[in-house]
């Protein structure tokens, strides 16, 4: 399955818990793993606390401080370096687990689409594992 996400920013978090819940409601999963992937070289997914909006702009914060927009960067085609070192500090996947028809997430968490080198309409691939 693939969710479509559509970022209204240069760097942005995006909850997508809600989507991904709604997909394995979809695809009627009670038990088993759900694997979220993204096909970009310059966005990524994260968990992370969804509780507090200021967790979001810290994390964006320290990673445009590790990763700054303005440096010697050697690729300059059409999309920024910072984009491809941010995403691949952050990751292109994460698993997880459904029990009961819901995902396994603690009381703060939420799942995340990191864009690093929007706007942009994205793509995210959902797959499940039955148990």
């Amino acid at each position: 399955m693939i969710l479509n996400i559509k970022t209204g920013a240069r760097t942005e978090l995006a909850d997508i818990t809600s989507k991904v819940q709604e997909a394995v409601r979809f695809a009627g999963i009670d038990e088993g793993i759900c694997m979220l992937y993204v096909p970009h070289t310059t966005a990524a997914v994260t968990i992370n606390e969804s509780a507090d909006p200021s967790v979001k702009s810290d994390i964006l914060m320290v990673l445009n401080q590790m990763v700054p927009w303005e440096a010697d960067y050697r690729h300059m085609e059409g999309n920024s370096s910072p984009a491809h070192i941010k995403s691949t500090l952050v990751g292109a996947s994460e698993l997880v687990a459904i029990e009961n028809g819901r995902l396994v997430l603690g009381t703060w968490q939420g799942i995340f689409f990191c864009e690093f080198d929007g706007p942009r309409s994205r793509k995210l691939h959902v797959t499940f594992m039955n148990k």
